[in-house]
């Protein structure tokens, strides 16, 4: 194998396919990345048997060929390298020559034949989505996503489809994100299925471009992600996912509207005297008008308010300030609902103007009873 390219272009490509690659393995082939040259382009290939990541770039081939390199010597190696473009060239040893002006470099790779084979995906539906969209959706929910391995089918997202909309939902046992968006494409046939929080994390780094269009393709057991020369293929994760229709309440006794941006300032700034190591919550006691936040651990007490539509009647509920903060700072909107009905039943955060484009419930945290 033998072929020439433009040294940022492969920089870039090899640290997109790096992120489906394992930092330490007993398997030493999982810590590397494919490299496949043939025609005039380079395929390079991450693949940690639960996702891969397939980067195409172009080069000058003078030679096909294969060979499997350490991902993270590749890169540093290439990072560091002087000039504008970068010949690699590999011998039927599988040692590597890596040459860019006056800097050479020869390593041991892995002949591809010993590589794990990427999932063959059989194609039942397909989904076009904007790149954009798709970003701000994902990281608007994937921060919900659970790290209970007790509950497989929860530490990923579910895609819904249907009516022209996309929806996305996340639930980790604490908190549910929602986010809804109209598609262009309104013959989308109603879909579900859930795809890992971890590969979405790749998704939404892979997407740079807003103008990108992000094509899915859903098979029986994975599922594909394809923006521009790049390729992620994730396996679908299986069982039943929280009927999140039935979660959500119907109806509220209190619906309570504030300046998104003015209740996260006045939320962390009582929650300056948290810690991990001091855990406690932050109280809301929502009045008429105005809703007033308390916090206390061994640091101290802090207080603060916030100017609120409508009247909380003095119900008091508490709330863990990370996943409120978290759950203000991803809602879309500047001005925004807060639905609550008493202190231990769950909250509900969604849109001031009554559209249904996004929705976070928070299960409240039980006050001691000497209160903060």
């Amino acid at each position: 194998m033998k072929f020439t390219c433009e040294k940022l272009i492969l920089q870039n490509a090899i640290i997109i396919s790096s992120r489906a690659t394992i930092a330490k393995s007993p398997i030493p082939l999982l810590e590397g990345l494919l490299i496949e040259a043939k025609d005039d382009s380079i395929d390079i290939v991450g693949y940690d048997l639960k996702t891969g990541i397939v980067t195409k770039i172009q080069a000058e081939v003078e030679k096909p060929g294969g060979i499997v390199i350490n991902a993270r010597l590749f890169c540093e190696i290439i990072r560091k390298m002087p000039g504008q473009y970068i010949t690699i060239s590999v011998n039927s040893g599988y040692v590597a020559n890596i040459k860019s002006e006056v800097s050479e470099f020869e390593i041991l790779g892995f002949p591809t034949s010993d590589y794990p084979e990427l999932p063959v995906v059989d194609e039942q539906d397909k989904i076009e989505i904007g790149g954009a969209i798709l970003k701000k959706m994902i990281s608007q929910t994937n921060f919900a996503v659970s790290d209970n391995e007790s509950r497989p089918i929860h530490t990923g997202a579910l895609f819904e489809t249907g009516d022209g909309e996309l929806t996305i939902v996340a639930v980790d046992g604490y908190r549910l994100a929602l986010r809804r968006e109209p598609m262009d494409n309104t013959n989308v046939p109603e879909l579900s299925f859930v795809v890992p929080g971890a590969a979405l994390t790749e998704v939404e780094r892979i997407i740079t471009d807003d103008d990108s269009l992000v094509n899915l393709t859903l098979g029986s057991k994975h599922i594909v992600f394809k923006v521009d020369d790049t390729v992620l293929i994730s396996r679908r994760l299986e069982g039943e996912f929280l009927n999140y229709k039935n979660s959500v309440p119907v109806q509220s006794k209190y619906k309570i509207t504030t300046d998104k941006d003015d209740f996260i300032s006045a939320v962390e700034r009582v929650s300056l005297i948290i810690s991990d190591k001091m855990k406690s919550p932050v109280k809301c006691i929502f009045e008429d008008g105005i809703v007033k936040l308390f916090s206390a651990s061994a640091l101290g007490k802090a207080s603060d308010e916030c100017i609120i539509g409508g009247d909380g009647e003095g119900l008091e509920i508490g709330f863990n300030d990370k996943y409120l903060v978290e759950a203000l700072k991803a809602a879309p909107a500047d001005k925004i609902t807060i639905e609550l009905n008493s202190g231990v039943t769950p909250c509900v955060i969604s849109p001031a103007d009554d559209s249904n484009s996004f929705l976070y419930m928070i299960l409240p945290v039980r006050l001691k009873a000497e209160g903060i």
